[in-house]
């Protein structure tokens, strides 16, 4: 049996993996799982799967979590520092899928103990991909992306990496995509959380229609495959069939395509370097008809111009684009700036910050620059445009 741990076992991303655990309970050990503020379902997670601990991430609910667990063998723990704790247990395989830059420094206790880290928080890469590279390739811990975008850059290039010449991000264009970019001045949260396909969360919602998501994706890829910003494109494809493609350098273009189920790159991840049937619904090409393609307007997503510019500028830009970011969405959900205006406050925080020191990066140095990033972000919002 492999020794297993899931951290957000409570989102999407976590449930999916247990769904997954749980169709085989012969094959994995489970250890310790780690939810939010949805006890209830950690309990009942925990229970099910005869977990060894269940961590809470707020303290103040350790009470019902102990309550709910009552008369079970798992122990119940609360705080940062329990997680880190558990994210630092010895397993063959865990997944880290806390959401938000909290995920940064479970993903390094994980990379630090165990053999396998399969990564679905794209914070750890964003703000720390050289750091969270580095302890990887000094423990010897294999590095599994969790985002199907990069699940299917992972699966396309498989040994050809020396020959990679270009990968292609697909992005579905969102809410806004025929929106005329002046208009876009003017759109509500509301307006930026009615996403033509999914029905996500409020702020992934509107990260999706800023395109912020997909620049995130961007960064990832960049310190995942160790590419050039120049070799990394984006391309709007609505249908969302191709999650991504790898142009290799004789011309040939390797694509992945799939259903909208995150069980299948969780699944891969789970089962690398095998592959096991996964309960997902098989693609019927005569249904599906045409799949389209265009170029993204760069005056609608300027997110993704940042994104290349966080590249080319390296160090601790990629940790000031991430906090920007987030701060830039709270003052959008609270209509202090508009809905462009959260690409011109990232881009005054970054022209704002001095991002050197990449080769001797170390967690408290992103931490720093998260917290000032947030700052300037406010800063630039109250001074206007």
């Amino acid at each position: 049996m492999r020794r297993v741990s899931v951290f957000g076992a409570t989102g999407s991303i976590g449930q999916n993996t247990l769904d997954l655990i749980a169709r085989r309970p012969d094959d994995f050990d489970v250890v310790a799982l780690s939810g939010g503020a949805n006890v209830a379902l950690l309990a009942e997670q925990a229970k099910a799967l005869r977990a060894e601990y269940a961590i809470v991430a707020q303290e103040n609910l350790l009470p019902d979590l102990r309550a709910a667990l009552a008369g079970s063998a798992v122990k119940a723990a609360a705080g940062r520092s329990a997680l880190l704790e558990a994210a630092a247990i010895p397993v063959d395989w865990a997944m880290s899928s806390v959401v938000g830059f909290a995920g940064l420094e479970i993903s390094l206790a994980i990379a630090r103990n165990s053999k396998t880290l399969a990564l679905a928080n794209k914070e750890s890469l964003v703000c720390g991909g050289a750091l969270l590279n580095r302890v990887c390739e000094d423990h010897g811990t294999c590095l599994l992306p969790v985002d199907s975008e990069h699940s299917a850059i992972f699966q396309c290039i498989g040994g050809a990496d020396k020959e990679v010449e270009r990968i292609i991000l697909t992005a579905s264009g969102g809410p806004f995509l025929h929106s005329d970019p002046k208009a876009l001045e003017k759109a509500t949260p509301e307006q930026a959380m009615a996403h033509p396909n999914w029905d996500m969360g409020q702020r992934i919602s509107i990260d999706s229609a800023s395109m912020f998501n997909k620049a995130m994706e961007v960064l990832e890829t960049h310190a995942l495959f160790d590419v050039s910003p120049e070799q990394i494109e984006v391309i709007i494809h609505p249908q969302s069939i191709i999650h991504s493609m790898v142009g290799f350098t004789d011309g040939a273009i390797m694509a992945h395509l799939g259903p909208a189920d995150m069980r299948g790159p969780i699944g891969f991840a789970l089962n690398w370097p095998e592959r096991v049937d996964l309960p997902l619904e098989r693609l019927d090409f005569g249904a599906l008809g045409a799949l389209s393609f265009q170029h993204p307007d760069p005056a609608q997503f300027p997110a993704l111009e940042l994104a290349t510019q966080t590249m080319q500028m390296g160090g601790l830009a990629g940790a000031v684009f991430n906090a920007a970011k987030e701060a830039a969405l709270d003052l959008f959900l609270d209509r202090r700036i508009g809905f462009l205006d959260m690409a011109r406050v990232v881009r005054q925080v970054l022209a704002q910050t001095d991002v050197s020191g990449s080769d001797t990066l170390n967690i408290k140095d992103v931490i720093d620059a998260d917290a000032i990033a947030r700052v300037r972000a406010g800063e630039a919002a109250q001074k206007g445009f």
